[in-house]
């Protein structure tokens, strides 16, 4: 029998072979990987015997938590009896027919066909071509400008990652022409001194309408948007900004797209944030939740007024070798069976969702946060040095990072975006787990200010 590696042997490997995603790698290895070795439920445990509470998901997808054993077993059994077939050539397969129908009556009634894909960066990529082609098919070809927002994520390939509004990844990235971004729905960090969220919003909305006059409605394919924005910092838009966005997209000839990856399955206490928001999309993406993280799966549900065009053009020049991998069609099918039967979406929205937010507001208290919104299951701190004139810190990051440094060592995994705390915990977590999780911020929120005094 081969013999346990220790943990710095781990990190050791770790640091000769592995690059990690969004990482200094250099500082990364000085310091040491967590090395995740099990979890259930809400819990990790790393190499060390440490119990961690996962806020964060494992990366917003672990919706049903960790441990299903219905999942692994509907696995094991696909794996067995078809462990992989394409999708290409005139074929498919009982998971993807099953899967298919599946998301077809758990989205809006719009929606009843999906394209699969391997994860959101995927579905975003097929976005780009699918409303490009509907244009084409149409005979406006001209129209191929997709309008996004700043501090937007959707994805770093290439093409998710234009779409994204980060300007770190924008650096990093091949520009493609075509896609522009306009102002995000961030009121604490973006709104003018004496607005309301109410004026915000709708003056934020129709950034939108300004931008579609300015650059020509003949030129503009689509708008591409998440219910709540995610990985820029858990922004939640005031109660005006939706309804315009949706008037806007009426009245306007171009194409709705909610990027659903992080917001889809239960997350904002409806199956979809575009239910919670009141919008009609005419493309749905998704992934993360609708395996539960369990294996990789994404797609794209496609409205039939699109699919109506789209079957007028003939091929549809797109596809991946793992689009509706038969495994993964079946984690996502046993996945969804299990929010069905626990009723989690239910759960959320009349029980956890406003559980965990009377909690969570408190933390507004403390005189480091400037807000501490939440949604159903998906919430944010923003770090300040001034409440009262929602300033920022000057070297901004620097008090996020901290803080979630000091969230590790507390045993709660919260995410940073610049100087902004997030969290989005499994969707089964329990009341007990929930108090645990906020005792744990509040900690974090302590130790960080008391080190901030120390730095003076």
């Amino acid at each position: 029998m081969t013999q346990p590696r220790t943990t710095a042997e781990l990190r050791a490997l770790d640091a000769a072979h592995h690059l990690h995603p969004f990482s200094d790698t250099k500082a990364l290895n000085d310091e040491g990987s967590r090395v995740i070795v099990k979890a259930e439920g809400v819990w990790l445990t790393d190499s060390e015997g440490n119990r961690i509470l996962d806020g964060m998901s494992g990366l917003w997808c672990v919706n049903v938590g960790y441990g299903r054993e219905e999942i692994a077993d509907a696995v094991a059994a696909q794996l067995r009896e078809l462990p992989y077939y394409n999708t290409f050539f005139k074929t498919t397969h009982v998971p993807a027919i099953e899967l298919s129908a599946k998301l077809a009556e758990l989205t809006p009634p719009q929606f009843n066909r999906v394209f699969f894909t391997g994860s959101g960066s995927e579905s975003n990529d097929t976005v780009i071509r699918l409303v490009r082609r509907y244009w084409d098919i149409k005979e406006q070809p001209e129209k191929k400008v997709i309008i996004s927002r700043r501090n937007a994520y959707h994805g770093s390939t290439v093409g998710a990652a234009n779409l994204g509004g980060m300007a770190p990844m924008h650096a990093q990235n091949v520009a493609l022409p075509g896609v522009v971004h306009i102002a995000q729905p961030y009121f604490w960090g973006e709104a003018r001194q004496g607005e309301t969220p109410e004026e915000f919003g709708l003056r934020t909305a129709r950034a939108l309408e300004t931008t579609i006059d300015a650059l020509g409605e003949d030129r503009i394919a689509a708008f591409i948007a998440e219910p709540i924005q995610g990985a820029g910092g858990v922004i939640i838009p005031p109660a005006t900004y939706w309804p315009e966005i949706a008037r806007i997209c009426r009245e306007r000839d171009i194409l709705f797209i909610s990027d659903e990856v992080i917001c889809g399955f239960g997350r904002t206490g409806k199956w979809f944030g575009c239910e919670t928001f009141g919008t009609q999309p005419d493309l749905l993406v998704m992934a993360k939740g609708i395996t539960s993280g369990y294996l990789p799966l994404g797609g794209v549900m496609v409205a039939d007024r699109v699919v109506d065009v789209l079957l007028e053009g003939g091929d549809f020049n797109h596809g991946y070798t793992y689009s509706g991998h038969p495994a993964a069609c079946a984690a996502a099918l046993a996945n969804l069976a299990i929010m069905q039967r626990e009723k989690i979406v239910d759960y959320v929205a009349d029980d956890a969702g406003p559980y965990l937010k009377a909690q969570w507001s408190k933390l507004a208290e403390h005189p480091l946060v400037g807000e501490a919104p939440m949604l159903g299951m998906v919430g944010a701190l923003e770090l300040t040095p001034d409440k009262i004139g929602r300033t920022k810190f000057p070297d901004v990051g620097k008090v996020g990072t901290l803080a979630r440094d000091f969230s590790f060592r507390n045993g709660l995994v919260m995410r940073a975006t610049r100087d902004r705390l997030i969290i989005a915990p499994p969707l089964v977590i329990s009341h007990g787990e929930m108090d645990e999780l906020v005792a744990r911020a509040k900690k974090t929120l302590d130790d960080t200010y008391a080190e901030l005094k120390r730095l003076g």
